[in-house]
């Protein structure tokens, strides 16, 4: 199984038993994730950015307009970024307040941005990124028309520095406590994606794709 290099960036000092090194984790809490955060710092102030993304390979790709400050400073500067994911599984519910915790999986990389020129990258790019927010959308929906495309800009970032860091299991509770008389254990979180409504505007007799059924 491939890892990824551990750095003085990437390695876990904190409970280093959960730190994830291989390359099959740590992309697969990225395919997961739906929103990431872009963290940099431009003339000393730091910033964070939400965003989608996908993963191809060993790249993420972000999009958005050609007048996006942040993402023309990120390409024409080289930037260094810092983006993270997190997946909430669960609320550990201890029986002290102090051991309350959750189970999570989060990804921490850093990297720097290129704009991506390739007409046929930028198509695969946004191709994957709808099909990961809805599967089955793309071959559904028109695609970009010559204008849409101008206004688009799709910056990748190697995925070359990373690590995953990852929480399982019930409580940890100090030995003494767990004679209490408190209810502890785990409230499992997902996302869940429920019943479509339709838009207001929908054309008469368009009727729900399959992939939503």
């Amino acid at each position: 199984m491939s890892e990824f290099a551990k750095t003085d960036r990437t390695t876990i000092t904190r409970l280093p038993k959960r730190g994830v090194y291989d390359n099959e984790t740590v992309y697969s809490i990225l395919d997961e994730a739906l929103v990431c955060t872009v963290a940099f710092v431009r003339d000393n102030q730091p910033f964070q950015i939400p965003t989608g993304f996908c993963r191809i390979g060993n790249k993420i790709y972000i999009h958005g307009s050609v007048g996006s400050f942040y993402m023309r400073e990120l390409a024409e500067k080289k930037l260094p970024v810092c983006i993270s994911v997190t997946l909430l599984d669960g609320l550990v519910l201890a029986r002290s307040a102090f051991h309350h915790s959750v189970n999570y999986r989060s990804v921490v990389l850093f990297s720097q941005a290129e704009k991506v020129t390739n007409d046929d990258e930028v198509y695969e790019a946004l191709e994957v990124f709808t099909n990961k927010m809805q599967p089955g959308r793309w071959n559904d929906v028109r695609k970009p028309n010559s204008g849409e495309w101008k206004a688009t800009m799709v910056l990748s970032f190697a995925i070359d520095e990373a690590s995953a860091k990852v929480r399982v299991g019930p409580p940890k509770d100090d030995e003494e406590d767990y004679a209490l008389d408190v209810w502890a254990g785990v409230i499992p979180l997902k996302i869940e994606r429920s019943t479509p409504i339709p838009d207001p505007a929908l054309k008469s007799g368009v009727t729900l794709p399959h992939y939503l059924s």
